[in-house]
């Protein structure tokens, strides 16, 4: 049954939304791309491919206590809608500094202020949620180490999270890219925590500390199809043609099927881990299968895996098809990696 839903968004600041709806409001930053949304009608998850229009959405309500990943201790009373993130409220009320911080943060953070905002929240880190936002913060403004340091706050204290964005109605949404195409929208848990620390520790080039945080996302979560994509990206990316991160990432990746945008770019990571096996008859199986399948896939998506497969039928000895395929991309975007070179232009 379809409905009506009245909405709101105002730009703040670039990169920065302020979201209303009669429902509760949200705060996002970031690129288009999935989205996750904590809110009073429950938690929303969506991810897809900025650009395509696709996204996949799964909502869940009642005890968050069933997701492994979030633990409210004792209840906090909410406020009413006309004295959220206001001062007047707090004159009337005796408030903890560090609370008192963070719902300044907050209202800076709504009026597209964050460094100022990071400042505040940065004095309401012993809440695991001014940790948690003064650590997205931190990352945007690539202070990476004090990102690191915020964020793993907010991990030692993951059983709280969320606790004072719903003790203000506050619906909250972060964007993290995790590959050129993927993003990866994160609320309030022990999952955006860890994710947004592989972003950080991956800045730092400690591959070590993501691919930890990485293992035990899977373990929390082991069909979360966009963790596995940032496990064999992050291996690709420190490792780049290793054959030991070869066979790993095929392994990873031996029951993925072209279902979705998101099982697609994992599948180019396998075809780029063949392809560094000198398995290149496999890697030009899977590219000729996945180009069959173009609904809802970006235009990007397409081109590279064409790109891979012309590599691929190079390194098999196959010039004349590896051209046609090199001037096909070149017909669609001439400013492609190097196919303008590649058919002499």
């Amino acid at each position: 049954m379809g409905y009506l839903r009245f909405w709101r968004r105002m730009k703040v600041a670039p990169g920065l939304t302020l979201n209303f709806s009669k429902s509760g409001g949200s705060l996002s930053f970031g690129p288009r791309g999935a989205k996750y949304t904590v809110g009073p009608r429950g938690r929303r998850t969506t991810v897809g491919l900025p650009g395509t229009g696709l996204f996949y959405t799964t909502t869940s309500t009642g005890s968050r206590k069933s997701t492994g990943d979030r633990q409210t201790s004792a209840a906090v009373p909410t406020v009413p809608a006309k004295d959220r993130l206001t001062m007047g409220f707090f004159k009337r009320l005796v408030t903890p500094p560090e609370e008192e911080a963070f719902v300044d943060g907050c209202r800076e953070f709504s009026q597209g202020n964050e460094l100022a905002a990071l400042r505040l929240l940065k004095q309401s880190a012993h809440l695991a949620d001014g940790a948690f936002l003064g650590g997205f913060l931190a990352l945007k403004a690539k202070r990476v180490k004090e990102a690191v340091q915020l964020l793993l706050q907010a991990e030692q204290k993951s059983r709280s999270l969320g606790r004072y964005f719903d003790k203000y109605g506050l619906a909250l949404t972060l964007s993290l890219q995790i590959t050129e195409e993927v993003a990866a929208h994160v609320g309030p848990t022990l999952r955006g925590v860890l994710l947004a620390l592989v972003e950080a520790y991956q800045i730092a080039e400690n591959w070590d500390k993501a691919y930890e945080c990485l293992q035990r996302l899977r373990k929390l979560e082991p069909d979360d199809v966009v963790i596995l994509l940032s496990l064999v990206e992050l291996l690709w990316q420190a490792n780049y043609g290793n054959e030991k991160t070869c066979r790993h990432v095929v392994k990873l990746t031996k029951d993925i099927q072209n279902e979705s945008p998101i099982h697609t770019a994992i599948l180019l990571y396998k075809v780029r881990a063949l392809r560094g096996l000198k398995m290149n008859d496999a890697a030009k199986d899977i590219l000729t299968a996945a180009l069959r399948r173009k609904k809802e896939r970006s235009k990007d998506l397409m081109l590279t895996l064409r790109y891979e497969r012309a590599l691929t039928y190079e390194a098999l000895g196959q010039a004349k098809r590896a051209r046609t395929d090199f001037e096909k991309i070149y017909a669609e975007d001439p400013d492609f990696e190097d196919v303008a070179m590649r058919v002499d232009v």
